[in-house]
């Protein structure tokens, strides 16, 4: 591939929650443009699944990971840098979403939905900045969810956790403004995956509605009426990864049909 057709050609691109849903998308469509994947996420098997349809692509090197754990991000940031080279892009797409009443969040949900979400952010960055400082390129993307610029009714752990990204993002993007690295947050609304498929059975048992039913509850915030597609997120984090975005930083850009403006 030439330059012109591949404009990531070359770019080594870790994609947290790699192994399906948003993150296999956001992989797949980096490894259309050129760029040598590392998928990260804590089931091999799905790793492995992904890797194998992304290697007729380019070269893919997969790093099993709890995100949440810091000895285990730095050696897995390190065992990926070494296979691949320095990392130039980072995505920060592993996430939980657990739900309930306030009254009903303990202190172990809540601290689950700061670690998964808020920290193993902060321990993907902390581990692929300097790289990227280094190299002199760098994208940071992560995956904040509406839920980091609204909130939501039974999930105040997750929209705090959520919130908290953003605010990462923000001040990160001030630090980093004079250097040729930018951090934005994409923010997508319910989307077409499979914890959102897990999120309508539940609906569905609790509720006795039907699947029609039980979307229609989840999308009535969306202007559009719908369920947003991976692909879609995709093309948002593909767009900030790739050259012309550099004066982008800082920014939680809402794939959402319209859910938040």
């Amino acid at each position: 591939m030439s330059a012109t057709a591949a404009p990531l050609q070359g770019k080594h691109a870790v994609v947290t929650g790699g192994g399906r849903g948003i993150g296999a998308a956001i992989a797949r469509s980096l490894a259309e443009q050129g760029a040598q994947i590392t998928l990260m996420g804590r089931t091999p098997a799905s790793l492995e699944r992904e890797a194998a349809v992304l290697r007729a692509l380019t070269e893919v090197h997969c790093q099993a990971v709890d995100i949440a754990d810091p000895a285990a991000v730095d050696s897995a940031f390190a065992a990926a840098a070494g296979k691949l080279g320095p990392i130039a892009i980072l995505v920060n797409n592993a996430g939980q979403a657990a739900s309930a009443p306030f009254t009903r969040t303990d202190l172990a949900l809540w601290q689950q939905m700061l670690a998964v979400n808020l920290t193993g952010t902060y321990l993907g960055i902390r581990a692929a900045l300097p790289g990227m400082l280094e190299l002199g390129w760098g994208r940071i993307v992560s995956i904040a969810s509406t839920a980091s610029l609204r909130g939501y009714a039974y999930v105040s752990a997750y929209c705090a956790a959520k919130h908290a990204v953003l605010g990462l993002t923000r001040s990160l993007a001030l630090e980093l403004a004079r250097k040729p690295v930018t951090i934005n947050a994409v923010c997508p609304g319910y989307t077409e995956t499979d914890i959102v498929r897990e999120t309508l059975t539940n609906i569905q048992a609790k509720t006795g509605r039907s699947l029609a039913e039980a979307e229609a509850e989840l999308v009535k915030h969306n202007p559009q009426g719908r369920l947003v597609q991976p692909e879609e997120v995709a093309n948002a984090v593909l767009w900030l990864c790739q050259p012309g975005s550099e004066a982008v930083t800082g920014q939680a850009i809402s794939v959402s049909g319209g859910e938040t403006m």
